[in-house]
Parts: C-alpha cells; structure tokens; sequence
C-alpha cells in the first residue's frame, strides 16, 4: 500500500500565499488515485488558529476516512499550555495518528514533544534549513520519532539536507520525507547510508503532483521490498504506534499549574516516562 504522508488540506486564513490560503482536495484525490497512492497523511496549510483548523481536517478526514489519515498542525509557542487538550481532542474525536509543527510558526517546544510521548504521536517537523534543530530533539527524547520534511530543506538547501541525512544515520529516532527534494543523489545518498528504514515517501501536495513526486522514488529502483517501506511501510509502522480513539482520552496530565485528568490509561507508559521537569504523566495500569 502507497502513503503519501505529506499532504495539506483545508482552508487557511492568512491568505497571502497559496500555503495559507487553501489547500483543495479534489484535485489531490484523483492525481493521487491516478498514481496508485492509497491513503494519505494530511494537515492543514498555515492558520491563525490551528485549533480550528485541525478541526476542518477532522472533518474532511471523516468523510474520506478510508483515503485520509490526519496529523494534528501545532503552533508550539501560540499554543502553549493547551497543545495536550489540542491534541488529545484529534486524537479522541478524529484519530488523528501525529503532530505537524513548521519552523516558521515555532519550533517545537518539550510541551510538544511531551505530548507526542503521551500520545506516541510521530513529530512531522519542518526545521526550515535548521537541521541543528534535530540534535537537540532526537537527543532529548530518544523515543519520540521525528519526520523531516524536505530532507531539512524546501528552499534546496544542500548543506541542510547532507546534515539531516547524517542526523538520520546517527539517530534511530529520525527520518525524513521525500517532498519536494530536488536534488536527486541525495535521497539516493540518504537510502545508501541511512537505509530504506528511515525514508518515507511525500509529495506536499496538493501544490506538488503527487504522481511525480511518487516517480523520484520507483527511480531508485531498489528492490521491491525496500521500495515498499518506502511507500508506505514506514509511515504504517510510525503511526501505528499512536494511542487513539477513547483509550487516548485517558491519559492523565499534570503541569505546575495545575492538573487536567480524564481517566485512566490502560497502556504501558511510552518510552521511559522521563518529562520535561515540573510535567508528570500518571498511568493507572
């Protein structure tokens, strides 16, 4: 099965580019059908309040739920202090399977992180060229993954991209997509030393052709079954690792400022537990 799982849909409010105007659907969904690609991770374009618009993603997620998978777009700094009750409602209400975050707004903060430990969400991060953002993440929370888009890079920055591919050798917790990157040898490069394990395939559509995004990668041409991980094994294996649906709603959070509970959580906690200091996660197994 083919994932493309970098995709944005929805409306944004911005409106002086097309990345915070709209993203349409329609004409995704029949290039991508063209191309064989069966399911798709999406997130919303830049909004002013991503709360809102995570909630028009639910909601077009709803009614492809059999195409669409949603990721939960977070403002690390404008969010603050709410991204657990942000997250926890896509996760709960929509099954929302991860957490995008962009440079541009903020990177991501160990609130965000914190709550992708919780949730055992994947961090779709966009460092924007500042790949140097990833040491401090992949080293701070070994068992959070975390997806670069662009290979570091959609302004084609080379140096940005050869340090992400050496981020992907020395980090297991660190991949990076395929969307957008122009310069070929480098995914070939990524592949060589990283392996196919730490590769996924996206094509930032709607604005990019998902079938040629879909096209740098069949010419590669590896060997079926790396291909396939790729395509669509990879980002299965990350997402399914996500606490989703009513369980999800049961995780306990507590900061300094106070405490917002549910119920319970029957579920191991993820990784080793460790949080930020003054943040606990309590787990009633």
């Amino acid at each position: 099965m083919i994932i493309d799982c970098h995709c944005h849909v929805g409306e944004g409010d911005v409106m002086t580019a097309p990345w915070n105007t709209v993203a349409p659907l329609e004409p995704y969904l029949r290039r991508a059908q063209a191309a064989g690609i069966a399911r798709t991770i999406v997130f919303s374009p830049f909004h002013s309040d991503y709360d809102q618009a995570n909630a028009l993603v639910g909601r077009i997620v709803a009614q492809h739920p059999s195409r669409l998978i949603g990721f939960a777009f977070i403002h690390a700094i404008r969010d603050a202090d709410r991204i657990f009750e942000m997250v926890k409602r896509c996760v709960t209400r929509w099954r929302f399977r991860g957490i995008k975050v962009h440079g541009y707004d903020a990177m991501p903060t160990r609130e965000v992180c914190d709550v992708a430990r919780a949730f055992r969400l994947p961090v779709l991060v966009d460092v924007i060229g500042q790949p140097s953002v990833i040491e401090m993440l992949a080293s701070a929370y070994p068992d959070v993954n975390f997806i670069v888009p662009h290979l570091g890079s959609f302004a084609d920055d080379w140096r940005a991209q050869q340090q992400v591919v050496d981020q992907l050798v020395r980090y297991p917790n660190v991949y990076a997509d395929t969307a957008g990157v122009r310069r070929f040898d480098y995914i070939v490069q990524a592949i060589q030393r990283a392996g196919p394990r730490k590769i996924l395939f996206g094509s930032d559509g709607p604005w990019l052709h998902p079938g040629l995004e879909l096209h740098k990668v069949r010419l590669l041409g590896l060997p079926p079954d790396k291909e396939a991980l790729i395509l669509g094994g990879n980002a299965l294996r990350l997402i399914r690792q996500a606490i989703v649906g009513p369980d999800a709603g049961r995780v306990f959070w507590k900061t300094p400022r106070g405490a917002r509970r549910s119920d319970t959580l029957r579920a191991s906690p993820p990784g080793d537990g460790r949080l930020a200091p003054g943040v606990q996660l309590e787990y009633q197994l």
